[in-house]
């Protein structure tokens, strides 16, 4: 299960505002429980004492690291020995690492190719080395636009948000193009294709890849949405579950 994962969660405190907090463990609780609670900073600096609250409101640990040398992060290189000695450890399923820092690019690939689950929050001017070295990559100015409330009423229903869709690595006409392309791969012989495993294929594809990026709570809305589809719902053995299917319009 998902949620069973237990999650390191390491936060660059030189690379992400306190504002963005309660946002970071809202989504982290989507994918699991976060065991580990850091944050890498030099504590001495008076720009990161806002985080005093923040920290024990949410029983963040602070890890002090001094700026030994000029134009060197010693944050960075703490948090990454931190890293690789919770992933010897063997306690945890998975890593989120908080930062808009691509140094941590090498550390994210590491993680995966040691079969940890890597989430990644930055902001959008997070470099895509970074974003592409994730399993997932969640934009922190997104999350911060979604209501607190849980739109469950309405499947179809939009979220509320910016008026610019933030998007991500691709951008909404190379998505329906993506699209276009995992339908035909994953469609039957009359062109139609689950939703679930379109779904999972774009995932892959696109680390970054999330409906909210589009101003939607989930992908058959969003799909609903574009012209370019058909959609069709299919009965299964439970009355209360449909299945969707998607189709390239002609």
């Amino acid at each position: 299960m998902e949620n069973d994962r237990k999650i390191a969660v390491l936060i660059d405190a030189d690379n992400v505002s306190d504002k963005y907090i309660r946002y970071i463990f809202d989504e982290i609780s989507n994918h699991g429980t976060p065991t580990y609670k850091r944050i890498y900073g030099d504590w001495t600096k008076p720009q990161l004492g806002s985080w005093k609250t923040v920290l024990l409101n949410y029983s963040i640990t602070p890890i002090q690291q001094y700026g030994y040398t000029t134009g060197k992060n010693s944050t960075d290189a703490a948090l990454i020995i931190d890293a690789m000695d919770i992933l010897y450890s063997k306690n945890v399923d998975g890593f989120c690492i908080v930062s808009s820092d691509s140094d941590f690019t090498k550390l994210a690939a590491r993680l995966r190719e040691a079969g940890m689950y890597v989430v990644g929050m930055g902001e959008k001017k997070t470099p895509a080395p970074f974003i592409a070295a994730c399993e997932k990559f969640k934009y922190l100015e997104v999350l911060a636009t979604i209501p607190t409330k849980h739109y469950e009423t309405n499947s179809n229903e939009k979220i509320e948000q910016q008026e610019a869709p933030k998007e991500g690595m691709a951008s909404k006409e190379e998505l329906i193009e993506s699209i276009k392309i995992i339908v035909t791969e994953t469609s039957d012989e009359d062109g139609w294709a689950f939703i679930g495993e379109v779904g999972a294929r774009i995932n892959k594809r696109y680390p970054d890849f999330d409906t909210r990026n589009y101003g939607y709570s989930k992908l058959t809305p969003l799909i609903s949405s574009l012209t370019q589809f058909e959609m069709q719902s299919r009965k299964t053995s439970n009355p209360n579950v449909t299945h969707k299917y998607i189709k390239n319009k002609k």
